[in-house]
C-alpha cells in the first residue's frame, strides 16, 4: 500500500531527527540498506535530505542508530582481520564477538536480540546489519584469499548467533562460563573452517 506523501519539507526542530529514524526504519526494514538512498530517507520524513548528515553524519551512522544499536561491530572486525591474514581467522573473530557481547553494551545488544526474535522486521534488519557490516568487512580483508564469502558467512552467523543465544539468553552451561581465550580456541577452528572448506556444491548453478 502506498504511502501518503508528506506535504513540503521540514527545517529542524524537536522532531525532526525521530521522524528521520522513523523513517528510515520504515525504509530498511520494507527494502533493505542497499535500496535506500539518503534522499528517499528525507523525502519520506519530509524533510531537506542536508538535515540528516546534520543529525546522524554517513548513511551508515544512520542505520545503526536506526536500528538502535549502541555500537557498530564492523571496526572490531575490521581491526583483526586487519592483516589479511587466513590463518588463525576464525580465533581472531571469536575473540573479536566475545569482546564486544561480554562489553559495557551487553544488555542492550540482548534486548536487540530478543526483540529481532519475536518481531519479523527487526529480524529482518538485524540480517542486514550482519550482510552489510560483517559480512562486507570479512569480504574487505579476506576477499583475496576467500571465495563466495556470503555462503560461508552464512555458517559462521549460524554459530555466532547460536552462541549469542545458548551463551546469553539460555545461559546453558559449561559454554556460559568459558572466558573470551577459551571459547576463541572451542569454536574459532569451526569458523575456520567455515572460511576454508570447499563451499561450490551449495552455490546454485556450480
Amino acid at each position: 500500500m502506498a504511502r501518503t506523501k508528506r506535504a513540503g519539507r521540514r527545517s529542524g526542530n524537536p522532531d525532526t531527527r525521530a521522524e528521520i529514524l522513523a523513517a528510515a526504519r520504515r525504509l530498511f526494514a520494507d527494502e533493505g540498506y542497499e535500496s535506500v538512498s539518503m534522499r528517499r530517507i528525507a523525502a519520506e520524513a519530509g524533510v531537506d535530505p542536508s538535515l540528516i548528515h546534520h543529525y546522524f553524519g554517513s548513511k551508515d551512522d544512520l542505520f545503526m542508530a536506526a536500528i538502535e544499536l549502541p555500537l557498530d561491530p564492523a571496526p572490531e572486525v575490521a581491526a583483526v582481520l586487519k592483516d589479511g591474514d587466513i590463518e588463525g581467522a576464525g580465533g581472531r573473530l571469536m575473540h573479536a564477538f566475545v569482546k564486544i557481547w561480554d562489553g559495557p553494551h551487553h544488555e542492550k545488544l540482548l534486548a536487540v536480540v530478543r526483540t529481532s526474535l519475536s518481531k519479523p522486521a527487526m529480524s529482518f534488519v538485524l540480517k542486514q546489519l550482519f550482510e552489510h557490516r560483517i559480512v562486507k568487512t570479512v569480504q574487505e580483508h579476506l576477499g583475496d584469499q576467500v571465495d563466495h564469502v556470503p555462503v560461508r558467512a552464512s555458517f559462521i552467523a549460524s554459530q555466532v548467533f547460536g552462541l549469542v543465544v545458548a551463551r546469553y539468553i539460555l545461559k546453558l552451561e559449561p559454554l556460559a562460563s568459558l572466558n573470551e581465550a577459551e571459547l576463541a580456541e572451542s569454536i574459532g577452528p569451526t569458523i575456520d573452517r567455515y572460511l576454508t572448506m570447499p563451499v561450490e556444491h551449495l552455490i546454485d548453478g556450480d
